[in-house]
């Protein structure tokens, strides 16, 4: 199945300031997120950002906030963005929901784990995703592919989102994102 832009959203889970000094990569997870949240921004992409406990571990990195204007954020302490019921009626009016985000193996899994309980197809951004650990990181991907959700680039993501070379937006992304070196 493929991501359908007019029946999909992108979560962007917990990439806080506070968080992401501990991630195995910090700043390629801030780069590879930037460059998502920017490039789903051209395409109009609805998109919703989670922090967690934000009076603790700080807000989204401004880069990102910056990226993607238009994203609404919510908050929660929960793990899981479903249990903390945070979600926009306008997320959950979608079947498809493009994650990414971190920890990979806590917030991102249990909100994933969630979102598949609901119904959702789960599209999860492999490249834009990290935990403390690439183990955890890892482990987290594997127990959300066997949960049903898919794990996908963020170049899959762009191509299934335009469809074809014909898009509105082909040329532009082509040449701001897919050219040269990228995050």
């Amino acid at each position: 199945m493929l991501i359908d832009s007019s029946n999909a959203t992108l979560l962007v889970v917990d990439i806080q300031e506070k968080l992401i000094g501990a991630m195995s990569d910090p700043a390629g997870t801030a780069a590879r997120a930037r460059w998502l949240l920017a490039a789903t921004a051209v395409l109009e992409l609805p998109t919703v950002i989670s922090e967690q406990y934000p009076k603790g571990l700080g807000h989204t990195l401004e880069a990102l906030k910056a990226a993607a204007p238009a994203a609404e954020i919510v908050e929660k302490l929960h793990f899981s963005c479903v249990a903390a019921e945070c979600l926009p009626a306008s997320l959950l009016a979608r079947e498809q929901v493009i994650v990414c985000g971190m920890e990979t193996h806590v917030c991102v899994l249990q909100t994933v784990l969630g979102l598949r309980e609901l119904g959702k197809q789960v599209f999860v951004v492999e490249d834009a995703c990290d935990s403390r650990s690439t183990a955890s990181k890892a482990a987290g991907l594997a127990r959300m592919r066997d949960a049903g959700a898919h794990i996908v680039t963020r170049e899959m993501v762009l191509f299934e989102l335009m469809g074809s070379a014909g898009h509105p937006q082909f040329r532009h992304i082509s040449k701001t994102y897919l050219v040269g070196e990228q995050p």
